[in-house]
């Protein structure tokens, strides 16, 4: 008697079975993780020194925590009690994902340190036990079935034990961001293997799922986030060991991000396309600058920092209804030529009012220098104080200030996007022509938007201006490797999520610290910023924290499956 097989039942029985590839993902992950206890090269020169045994260096103790998140997804796919919740919605794709990250960040490290020292030979068996061992994990993964599906319900947890779980994501959070603040400029393969890791590792946690139950859990305790995402803000600069460096780094974070929340006004909710925004931080920097008391000052005299900050305000208010009312009755490329003019007119202003090619108020090319630090009762922020024991440098002071003032801002974007005239923002963003036919009035409310953006950029170039001490027309071109500019403004928005909060905050960390962060590729840092773009437009054109409309548009298929449904339907019939 013969027994029929079909081609698939054969390779149904010859495919590998998903156990065994698990345990082959698990088993590379182990060894992995032995490997960063080990000497990757016998020499000190590499940047980090991976010479010890038994003491992972920074680099390796990447590879090591990146091996142990695909070894837990893994046993979560192997159904390990308390492990279970990692993978709500599929343990294939965070599986591979992560392990290719693995593999990313390990070889990337590897082939740096053959590319730095010259060769195989300053390599030590710790490297090639790290390069097998994160190769088995990926190359079993691939392999695995995929077992994506919707999540179930999660289960209704205590109170206590939500809040635990936001206490936990914050302070990962704020450890991650801290470790790739504090990498080393003189490091950059770190900061390199850091990027890579962290990315495979959000888009795995993305796509098991993890994202979304926390997000339903901050979404059920909201007072509990904001406290959190207060708590762990203000931590920051206390947790800092090496001095005002990196807090310096996250102060002018926060002022970009500030300016990112502004333009995401005129953006993200009216849909205007403003290429000149860094003109509107410049106004209110240098307002702020004139009357701060500076030694080279027209005006020659110091209002209090209060008084300052509404003189730069109120300043780019004014250029703000200046500049949009008589450009906003324009739209889309003509709108964004008009608003690209204007802020190379500002920056060429601002550098002819040198007293020779104009009258003499803001220096010209050489800026307005000497801007003395920021005083508020009897608090000098110019100065370190001594705050429970643990030093805080000036720039821990304008940090703080940077927080309130990114808290108005927010507060001010979260109410006007609620608001009445925020919804007409948006109908006038989806449709022009229809809201009007609707009886909005375009022009006025394109003009509250576009003086409301310019009103919130001139307060933190207020604070910019004390910061840098100094304020230069060279500062606010459209477009230059340095943050903030126009340009990188612009992609802050985009990358991160038009018409959210968190995304322009987010889009506007990345763009301001990777580039500090990677100067070590000079001409070629604007190519790697084009490809990455690139790369985020075809495969999350939404942008990283994307509200549910930009979703539905850009991942909505139901348009495309109605005609073929009907044709079924009409065939069935």
């Amino acid at each position: 008697m013969t027994t029929n097989t079909t081609p698939q039942t054969d390779a149904v029985k010859q495919a590998p079975r998903p156990t065994a590839l698990l345990y082959a993902v698990i088993g590379g992950s182990l060894l992995t993780i032995v490997s960063a206890f080990l000497a990757w090269t016998w020499t000190d020169e590499f940047p980090g020194d991976l010479t010890y045994y038994g003491s992972p260096a920074p680099i390796q103790f990447l590879s090591l925590a990146a091996a142990l998140l695909t070894a837990a997804h893994a046993l979560s796919a192997l159904g390990v009690k308390g492990l279970r919740w990692l993978t709500p919605t599929g343990a294939r794709k965070p599986v591979w994902i992560l392990s290719l990250g693995t593999l990313a960040g390990t070889w990337f490290t590897v082939l740096a340190i053959v590319w730095v020292l010259g060769g195989v030979v300053h390599l030590e068996p710790g490297a090639y036990v790290a390069l097998v061992g994160s190769l088995i994990p990926a190359l079993a993964a691939y392999k695995l079935p995929d077992d994506s599906h919707k999540a179930a319900p999660a289960k209704k947890l205590p109170s206590w034990a939500e809040i635990v779980i936001i206490a936990a994501a914050f302070a990962v959070g704020l450890f991650v961001i801290t470790f790739g603040i504090d990498t080393d400029d003189k490091e950059p393969q770190l900061f390199v293997t850091y990027l890579i890791i962290v990315g495979f590792a959000a888009i795995a946690l993305l796509k098991s799922g993890l994202f979304d139950r926390l997000g339903t859990i901050t979404a059920n305790n909201r007072q509990v986030t904001l406290i959190g995402s207060a708590a762990a803000a203000i931590a920051f600069p206390f947790i800092q060991q090496s001095g005002d460096t990196y807090t310096l780094i996250a102060v002018n974070i926060l002022i970009f991000a500030t300016v990112a929340l502004g333009l995401n006004v005129v953006v993200g909710l009216a849909g205007l396309l403003d290429l000149g925004y860094v003109a509107f931080l410049g106004v209110g920097a240098y307002a702020a600058a004139l009357v701060s008391g500076s030694t080279a000052s027209a005006f020659g005299f110091q209002l209090p920092f209060w008084a300052a900050v509404i003189v730069g305000a109120l300043a780019s208010l004014i250029f703000g209804v200046i500049i949009g009312a008589p450009t906003l009755r324009l739209r889309g490329d003509y709108l964004a030529i008009v608003t690209l003019g204007f802020g190379e007119i500002f920056r060429i202003a601002m550098g002819n009012l040198d007293g020779t090619s104009g009258p003499d108020i803001t220096n010209g090319p050489n800026g307005i220098p000497n801007i003395p630090h920021l005083e508020l009762f009897g608090w000098n922020f110019g100065e370190s104080h001594d705050v429970g024991g643990i030093v805080l440098g000036a720039y821990a002071n304008y940090y703080f200030l940077m927080l309130l003032v990114m808290a108005l801002v927010i507060l001010v974007f979260a109410r006007a996007g609620n608001s009445r005239i925020g919804r007409a923002w948006v109908a006038i963003r989806e449709d022009e022509t229809a809201a009007e036919a609707m009886g909005i009035n375009g022009f006025k409310v394109k003009l509250i938007a576009f003086a409301l953006g310019a009103t919130l950029a001139g307060l933190a170039g207020t604070v910019q201006a004390h910061v840098n001490s100094t304020v230069v027309p060279e500062n606010y071109v459209f477009a230059g490797p340095v943050p903030p500019n126009s340009a990188f403004l612009l992609a802050a928005v985009i990358l991160g999520g038009m018409g959210t909060i968190r995304g322009p905050i987010l889009g506007a960390a990345l763009l301001f610290l990777i580039p500090a962060k990677l100067a070590f590729l000079q001409d070629y840092q604007l190519l790697a910023f084009g490809i990455a773009l690139i790369l985020l437009m075809r495969f999350r054109p939404e942008g990283l924290i994307a509200n549910k409309r930009a979703q539905l548009e850009f991942h909505d298929d139901t348009a495309d499956q109605a005609p073929t449904d009907l044709a079924t339907a009409k065939a069935g019939a």
